[in-house]
């Protein structure tokens, strides 16, 4: 009983408090400045500035290589360009391919099957053993082209 009082009290206060902030708002708007004319702004901001460049001319704008299949792969995992695949590159790129390594089959994979099944991937690509793959090493990884139809069943 007492907290519904309380709370009907509290009401009846801050609506109180609302209604005088209203009306001295109010006053304020009526006795404001009325807005300034558009010439002592300055020049419209829609307006922009004539500029002739004359005879200067910008750099020329880099030219995109083509890159072949196999380079487009590579740097997908080469996040930092330096033509090497070190195995945190590798391990950062494969968060697709967790549900197809579920090693126990319990429709559950821990980062753990994830990593070990990556790291033995990586290790057999690793010819060297450098713990880091060249794009030779890399292209050995390459997805095997998908047969094509020969005939049309139109």
């Amino acid at each position: 009983m007492r907290q519904t009082i309380l709370g009907v009290f509290l009401g009846l206060i801050f609506a109180g408090v609302g209604v005088f902030w209203w009306q001295g708002t109010a006053k304020v708007e009526a006795n404001a400045p009325p807005p300034p004319i558009a010439e002592e702004l300055g020049p419209s901001p829609a307006i922009l500035p004539i500029s002739d460049p004359g005879e200067m001319t910008g750099p020329t704008p880099p030219e995109a290589s083509e890159l072949t299949r196999e380079e487009k792969r590579f740097f997908r995992y080469d996040r930092n360009r330096d033509r090497k695949i070190t195995r945190n590159e590798m391990l950062s790129s494969r968060s697709d391919g967790f549900r197809k390594l579920d090693v126990d089959g319990n429709n559950l994979l821990t980062f753990e099957e994830w990593a070990v099944t990556t790291v033995t991937r990586f290790d057999e690509m690793d010819a060297d053993a450098n713990a880091e793959l060249s794009p030779a090493e890399f292209a050995t990884s390459a997805p095997k082209p998908k047969a094509r139809r020969t005939s049309c069943r139109c």
